[in-house]
């Protein structure tokens, strides 16, 4: 491996997890040297046959499906060509417990093998978690609320923010923050996007919407009706100023009245962007002389604490400015 690549890896891992995963394949499944956590070479660790029935499961996967066919297919490839790469175990209370490599030993079990070859790591509960984390994340086929709840669990239990975590796996502190929003979503919403009714692009344009009952019929009109995500948007847009129209009591009675209350597009443009930057109803009010004030919404405590959190957090959401 070049110097360049290993440094890639670190970034992406973080040193803690590149020490921890060692030697991994490159595309043609051949072994890649190992690298420290300084990025040397690590000693070899020699892999051991384990008997399946002994390891235990991994308390920190967030994953919760597993495609059948997947392993099934998987399982046929051992058969065929024996196993390419070990699994990774620690030892906690004298027991081995599955470190990575869950689709690997499902597949074995599947295959009818009773052995399995795996490495022993030493690892605590916080890198194996942020491991499990970063495993998923490279699957594209997962679940967005299950990488979400596997972020909120590791900042819950580590009582740490987000862009601790991001820091910690050497990734973007918006992709965190873009999948936990998906969690204020109601149950049944959730498991629309479970279930891939919607994606988690419909998901996240209902989150201005803030009424459950509305979240639920709009995310059932998208799927009656296959509306786009973009499309969403613009629903969405058009129920809020609906909305604020009702609460405020607008009526326009003539054209010159219909002048003043509406926005101009670039502020109009500007309104939807911060409304789907933070997740919220969001109004912008400006005089003729440039002056003005921008409302944030927010219908509880927790929703006000979100809110707190990215206008104050040194990473803060990003806007594009309407041309």
């Amino acid at each position: 491996m070049t110097s360049s690549s290993a440094g890639t890896k670190d970034r992406r891992l973080g040193k803690g997890l590149a020490a921890l995963l060692g030697s991994p394949l490159d595309d043609e499944g051949n072994p890649l040297p190992e690298t420290n956590a300084e990025g040397g070479q690590a000693s070899g660790v020699k892999p051991l046959m384990l008997s399946v029935d002994e390891i235990e499961a991994n308390p920190f996967q967030p994953r919760r499906e597993f495609n059948a066919d997947e392993i099934a297919s998987l399982a046929e490839s051992i058969r065929s060509h024996q196993q390419l790469q070990p699994i990774l175990v620690r030892i906690v209370d004298g027991k081995y417990q599955l470190i990575s490599g869950e689709r690997r030993l499902r597949a074995t079990v599947h295959a009818g093998l009773k052995e399995i070859r795996a490495e022993v790591r030493e690892a605590d509960d916080r890198l194996v978690a942020e491991l499990a984390i970063i495993e998923n994340l490279q699957r594209k086929d997962l679940n967005p609320i299950e990488k979400a709840m596997s972020f909120k669990r590791y900042i819950d239990e580590h009582r740490c923010k987000q862009d601790d975590l991001a820091r910690r796996l050497s990734i973007d502190r918006s992709t965190i923050a873009n999948l936990m929003r998906l969690l204020e979503l109601p149950e049944s919403v959730l498991t629309l996007l479970q279930d891939g009714k919607i994606t988690a692009g419909h998901a996240r344009a209902l989150l201005p919407i803030g009424d459950d009952q509305v979240q639920l019929t709009t995310a059932q009109k998208i799927m009656a009706e296959r509306i786009s995500v973009r499309a969403t948007e613009t629903l969405v847009a058009e129920m809020l100023r609906e909305e604020e129209d009702r609460e405020t009591g607008r009526k326009v009675v003539n054209a010159t009245r219909q002048k003043r209350a509406t926005l101009s597009p670039h502020l109009e443009a500007m309104q939807q962007e911060f409304r789907m930057v933070f997740g919220t109803k969001v109004e912008i009010k400006s005089s003729a002389r440039g002056k003005g004030k921008i409302t944030l919404h927010f219908n509880d405590n927790d929703e006000f604490e979100r809110l707190r959190m990215m206008l104050t957090n040194e990473s803060r959401p990003s806007l594009r400015v309407a041309g």
